[in-house]
């Protein structure tokens, strides 16, 4: 008699339950190919091993199989020492986006010298996440030609109908919320088995029957118990990586954002430079934490982070390892999540927190200024930061918007030739009106002759004690603008919630 683990398997390769995926007569080829590379690459929990497993246990002769994981440590020493073990037989490595940058070099020359030798004794298999091949190459571009990539998407819906229809099949049943269970499934046999498995659970389902039997189940029912479940696991990863290293209530949340966009990505990926690009308002904070490789650092310094998302710098690729946390993920509400975990408003009416104007002769402390901030997820304006945007651009159309209306806030550094300064003269005649809506915080300079800069003493400002050591200053006044900011949305979320 069948019994429900078995054929709804929520881990493991399918007993009752396999279905060959679209990709499998290429994959099958590849895999029979001698000496040729094969890399099989598409999000997690599509079937990617599962397919490859079934493909060599169906060849005759293919005996010797070892499986290795970039995901264990212990495995990395036996892939490196790989090129001189001799014959091999048939070699898996999954997870190869986890290995070490030594390591993949090394493997790149491996599948070369196999597929330039026609070796029929040793065949190397590498499953990855998206654009695992594209990684590889990256190692060795004379791989082209020597390798075959086989990209896994998600899978279409009569094949997931397909494996339901197998599992009802062996337990002579029949869900009457297949469809449902299709679309939340969202291409992934992995989720399919999931939702089914507990759709069985809830309507008793937990052997096979004597006779046929139709269920009664709800999906919503169904939904929520699977991401009950599921939040147990993942809302503190979700919560780790939303918060960045360090909640910044007055920051613009650039994790937040970049796991809401990965949420809502069709590939279970996202391309982060490619989506910058897209949304230029979020360029300033999603922007930096990139340039600035605070993303890379902030996933390789917590470990609960690596097991359900995986981050590329190198293509700024940025992937979930985990479906089950896709799910999650995809079900969230997000507004209410964002302020579950701390964030007070997601929405930014501004493309620019601040925009920093200031002669050339205070550059460093314009510099040092936008360095804090930055750190502090705000999103600043400084000119050297947008150079090679501004290139080519007509100058004053370019600047004129951002000191108008695109900062919330404008900050001057009101040094000894501020007003001697024609782009300073400039930038001061568009956010000059701006006074009125106690948008522009003057910074004056303590050693400033008195007087120079009466008509700003009329709003409140910071002076700069040039005496001290500029970074016990940069440290002072930037603590006051980060205050400043976090007040500054309280306020406009109060009068949001009130209007």
């Amino acid at each position: 008699m069948k019994k429900l683990e078995d054929v709804f398997k929520r881990s493991g390769i399918p007993t009752y339950t396999f279905v060959e995926p679209t990709e499998y007569r290429s994959l099958l080829v590849s895999i029979r190919t001698a000496g040729r590379g094969t890399i099989v690459e598409g999000p997690s929990g599509i079937g990617k091993t599962t397919c490859v497993l079934q493909i060599i246990e169906s060849l005759e002769g293919s005996n010797t199989v070892l499986k290795l994981s970039g995901r264990n440590p212990k495995d990395y020493e036996y892939i490196e020492a790989l090129p001189e073990l001799g014959d091999l037989g048939i070699i898996i490595i999954d997870d190869f986006h986890r290995l070490p940058d030594s390591t993949k070099f090394k493997i790149a020359d491996f599948i070369k010298l196999l597929a330039d030798t026609e070796n029929t004794k040793s065949k190397v298999i590498i499953v990855g996440i998206n654009k695992a091949g594209q990684s590889l190459i990256n190692y060795a571009s004379d791989l082209t030609g020597r390798i075959d990539t086989i990209p896994f998407e998600s899978n279409p819906d009569e094949k997931v109908i397909e494996l339901i229809e197998k599992g009802e099949a062996a337990l002579k049943i029949f869900i009457n919320i297949k469809a449902e269970i299709v679309k939340e499934s969202q291409g992934s046999f992995h989720l399919a088995q999931i939702l089914c498995h507990d759709t069985c659970v809830d309507a008793g389902i937990l052997e096979e029957k004597d006779e046929q039997q139709v269920l009664t189940s709800s999906i919503e029912v169904i939904r929520e118990r699977v991401l009950s479940d599921l939040a147990k696991s993942f809302f503190e990863k979700a919560k780790l990586f939303a918060t960045g290293p360090r909640l910044r209530r007055e920051g613009r949340a650039p994790y937040f954002y970049l796991l809401h966009w990965l949420a809502s990505g069709k590939e279970w990926s996202i391309n982060v430079r490619d989506t910058v690009r897209q949304k230029p308002e979020h360029r300033g904070s999603v922007g930096q934490i990139i340039e600035k490789g605070f993303l890379e650092d902030h996933i390789q310094k917590n470990a609960s982070l690596q097991d359900v998302i995986h981050y590329a710098p190198d293509t700024t690729e940025l992937s979930v390892e985990d479906p089950k946390f896709v799910f999650y993920l995809r079900n969230l509400l997000w507004s209410k999540f964002g302020e579950k975990i701390g964030y007070k408003s997601v929405e930014f009416d501004t493309r620019y927190d601040y925009a920093l104007s200031f002669a050339g002769s205070d550059r460093e402390i314009a510099e040092m200024l936008f360095e804090y901030l930055t750190k502090h997820e705000i999103s600043v304006f400084y000119d050297k930061n947008e150079q090679h945007r501004i290139l080519a651009e007509n100058v004053e159309d370019y600047l004129a918007p951002i000191y108008k209306s695109e900062a919330a806030f404008v900050i001057v550094l009101l040094g000894r030739e501020y007003p001697k300064k024609i782009w300073t003269k400039f930038e001061s005649d568009q956010f000059k009106d701006r006074f009125g809506e106690k948008a522009v915080i003057p910074v004056w300079f303590s050693d400033v002759p008195s007087g120079m800069f009466d008509e700003t003493s009329k709003v409140g400002g910071i002076t700069v004690d040039v005496s001290l050591p500029k970074d016990q200053e940069i440290d002072r006044i930037g603590g006051i603008l980060c205050r400043k900011l976090e007040v500054y949305k309280e306020e406009s979320n109060k009068a949001l919630e009130t209007s």
